[in-house]
Formats: structure tokens, sequence, C-alpha cells
């Protein structure tokens, strides 16, 4: 087909052409001669965790100071007025071969900059420029390591990020995997202990008779089989630093006398030994259970409850936090694709049917549902590698979402008897017998309700 007829074919307006651009796979960046974006296509939600109302009118250094990408490409192609090529990270992991264009004017001035990035796996044998990406730690980047576009999240940070500069004991209260642990990091990161020992104990995970001597160490001969030298504790150890007690409803309850003398007197007596060691620490805990009523229950200590909840933060579950599924999702498949040295895709039904999943087991449940979704799917991660659990609850989900409009109706009825026909039948010619239509509507359908899955 020749240009010309493609353009009389077509209606190829601006609404067009701005959809068969978010079609690409590939990042499209424009920005005016001020580095103000002032066109973005659908890749940066995949690459930044951000939709497009977020990015446009911003101008580009905003975003790399908030963390979002580095090394920043607009200065050198400010300066030479050439096309550049370099190599970017972004905040979710992705790593870039970004190209750089600048459309100069009569005056040989630039007027706008068009980029194009493809994610570096595809281009793993090039060598691009690098700098330092140490630097990217020392950005000014508000949140850390935490990434979020939820607002009962960021206000989980910011309010984090204020107790950070006390020294009083804080309380982490969440559902499991809820990424209690990553916000007590963060607490130390942000805080006046930073350049001191961060340490973690998980009070269900060790043994009730071996926490003891974890946390408060041991002197020679203290009881059988005791290191000849004796033992530094865990307290000693984070001296300076922060100690943070995962799981401390499950800490025994003789033990919780102790740790309560820690908070209030900062000291304590190492197991078999007689002289008091002072230590400097701020103790951070968490739990996933209902203290209150454990305390009520005499299963905690009211003592030690109060001492420890002088500030509590609550961490929503990811359920609450729905436009942070896709951006943790892209996040951990680019951690996954580095770790097994692969390149995995995911195709966009997938991605719905995993926004509509209700995940009980938050976070840490998606981590480790994608990690092994890039390790046992094919070159595209689609629905059907979803477990049936997930896919069922998904499904149901789906099927709970009122519509808006009766266009809206028929597509989602359209979507779901093309979906659950193709998972059934696995072929474009058994779909077509079965819902009554062509092989050639059919594969069709499919191609568009089943992204990223073969089509005989």
């Amino acid at each position: 087909m020749t240009l010309s007829n493609i353009s009389t074919d077509l209606d190829l307006n601006l609404e067009t052409l701005i959809k068969i651009l978010d079609y690409s796979s590939d990042e499209i960046f424009v920005l005016n001669k001020d580095t103000k974006i002032i066109y973005v296509n659908d890749a940066c939600k995949k690459h930044y965790g951000l939709n497009k109302e977020n990015v446009l009118g911003k101008v580009s250094l905003e975003l790399v100071n908030e963390g979002y990408w580095y090394p920043s490409i607009f200065p050198d192609i400010l300066e030479k007025k050439e096309p550049i090529l370099m190599k970017q990270t972004t905040i979710l992991g992705a790593e870039l071969l970004t190209s750089a264009v600048p459309i100069l004017n009569d005056n040989k001035e630039v007027e706008l900059i068009v980029t194009t990035a493809r994610e570096l796996q595809s281009y793993n044998m090039l060598k691009v420029r690098e700098k330092d990406s140490n630097h990217r730690k020392e950005m000014d980047d508000p949140f850390g390591s935490i990434m979020t576009n939820n607002e009962k999240m960021k206000d989980v940070l910011k309010f984090a990020k204020k107790v950070a500069a006390a020294h009083s004991t804080l309380l982490i209260l969440g559902e499991s995997g809820t990424g209690k642990s990553i916000l007590a990091q963060y607490i130390h990161e942000n805080g006046s202990r930073k350049n001191g020992p961060f340490l973690t104990v998980n009070c269900a995970a060790i043994p009730a008779d071996l926490i003891e001597s974890e946390l408060f160490g041991y002197t020679p001969g203290s009881f059988t089989n005791a290191n000849r030298s004796g033992k530094k504790g865990i307290l000693e150890s984070v001296d300076g630093g922060t100690l943070f007690l995962d799981e401390i409803g499950d800490m025994p309850l003789p033990l919780q006398v102790k740790i309560l003398q820690v908070i209030q007197e900062k000291k304590f007596i190492p197991i078999g030994g007689n002289k008091e060691k002072k230590v400097d620490i701020r103790i951070i805990a968490a739990t996933n259970k209902d203290l209150n009523k454990m305390v009520e229950n005499k299963m905690f200590r009211e003592d030690l409850y109060y001492r420890l909840n002088v500030v509590d933060i609550k961490m929503p579950p990811l359920r609450e936090r729905q436009e942070d599924i896709v951006p943790l999702i892209y996040k951990f498949i680019y951690k996954f694709n580095r770790i097994h040295e692969m390149n995995k895709f995911i195709s966009k039904d997938c991605l719905e049917w995993l926004t509509h999943y209700p995940w009980p087991g938050n976070i840490r449940q998606l981590e480790n549902l994608i990690e092994k979704l890039v390790i046992v799917s094919d070159e595209v991660i689609g629905i059907d590698d979803l477990p049936e659990g997930i896919y069922n609850q998904g499904l149901k989900q789906i099927e709970n979402s009122a519509p808006d409009s009766l266009h809206e109706a028929i597509e989602l009825a359209k979507k779901e008897m093309v979906v659950k026909s193709y998972k059934l039948n696995k072929s474009s010619r058994r779909v077509a017998k079965d819902l009554q239509i062509s092989q050639t509507y059919a594969a069709k359908l499919i191609r568009e309700y089943c992204q990223g899955l073969p089509v005989d």
C-alpha cells in the first residue's frame, strides 16, 4: 500500500495519530524548548508507573529530581543540538536505551525534542554511554525506595518522614505483606541515625529459646553448647542505629519484660552476665495482629504495648492502592527479568485481570506471583498463565464491575465471551465455531482481547 493510498483510506487526524502512537511498545516523549513535556504515549505507565496526566505539562527536571529516571538526556542535547543515544534507568527498574533528537528552527535553535526509548534487554549487545549509577541514589527522591501513586500511601510516607526525625519508638500496623519492613527502613534512612546500623529481628521466625540469646548475647560458659568466647547480641551490634522488631506480637512474654527495660533505660544484661551494658538505639516494631485485644487476653504486656505505641503508623493493604498495582507489576517484572536473565513481557488483558484481584497477601503475594510468571511463562505473560484461583477471582471482580454505558456493557460482554472461549478452546477456529462467527473475526477479537497470546 502506498502513502497516497493510506491517506485516502484513513482519516489521519491528530486523534487517530495519538491512538496509533499509544499502541507503540516504545516510549515516545515530545518536549518544547524549555523541556516541558507536551506529549507522551502510554508506555510511560510501564516504565515509570505514571499516567499521562501525571507527566504532561511537567518540566523533565522535575521528574529527574523525583527519581523517575536517571541520568537526564536533555542538558546535553540542548547544548550540542544533535541526536544523542544514552542508557537510562527508571524508578521501576527498567533499563532503557533512549534516543533524543532535537528539531531546530530556521535560526538553528532547539524548537522541540523528540525522545524514544526501548527496554535495553532488546539491545543487550550494544555498548551505550553510561554514567555513575550511584549518583542516582544521591538525588532528591522524596519517597526513597518506596514508589506510590496512591494518596493514602503518600500521606503515610509524609507522616513517616516527619516522625523519622524524632527518637521515639514507633509501631507499624498492617496486614502481612504490606511492606512494613520497607517502611521501617525508610524511616531509619530519613532519620538522624541513617549512618548507623539497621537490623531486623523477626520475632515469629526465631525459636523462643533462641531469640533471647540472639538479642542480648551471652557470656562465656553461660549454658551448654555456648560459644566459649561468648557472643555479642543484636542489641549491642545495633548501637547507634535502629532495631526493627518485626511480628512483635509473637515475642514470648518473659522476653517482653527485658525489651521494655531496653526501651525505658537503654541498657541490658547479657545472658550469664552481671554487668549492665548501655546502648543507644531506636526501636521500631511491627505487627499484623491486634495488640490491644492481645493485651485484654493477657497475651501481650500492657506496659510494653503503651511504650511501643507512642506513635503508630497504619500501612494500607494493596487492595486499597489499586493505582499502584500496575507499576508494582512492572517493577517486579524488570527485577526478575534481570535476576533470571530473561526478557518477559505482560499482556494488557493479564494486567487488567491482576488489577481486579483483591491480593489478600498484599505486595509480597504479588511479588512472588510475578517471579513465578516470569519463570514459567512464554515470552508474553498472559491470562492463561495465571493460577486458577487468581484467574477466577479476577473474573468475578470484572463481572461485578457495573459498566457506565450500553457501549461499555456490550464491550465487556464481548470480551468476557471471547476470553472464556479462547481460554477453553485455544484456537481461533474453535472460538469461531463456539461463538458462531467467522474465523477471521475470531482471530481479530482474540488479538484485541487476549493480547500476547498465540493465535493459530
